[in-house]
């Protein structure tokens, strides 16, 4: 799995996972109870994962729709 997404805002994780529903892209998200170690207070960001072989659509529709994505590293 390839990370196609990484942020704070739950809002943003949550339009991108029904962008990615709406394309029949299976997401994976990752870190989201890590809200009970840091307190709740927002720090750790929620990590949005896609198959190897999806990240290149799943990555165009992100950026249709204005969402910043993450890039290789």
């Amino acid at each position: 799995m390839k990370e196609v997404l990484r942020t704070n805002d739950p809002t943003v994780i949550a339009f991108a996972k029904s962008l990615l529903d709406g394309e029949d892209i299976d997401c994976f998200e990752m870190d989201v109870h890590m809200s009970v170690l840091e307190g709740s207070i927002g720090i750790l960001p929620r990590r949005l994962m896609v198959r190897d072989e999806d990240l290149f659509l799943a990555r165009a529709a992100l950026r249709d729709n204005d969402i910043h994505v993450s890039e290789d590293r």
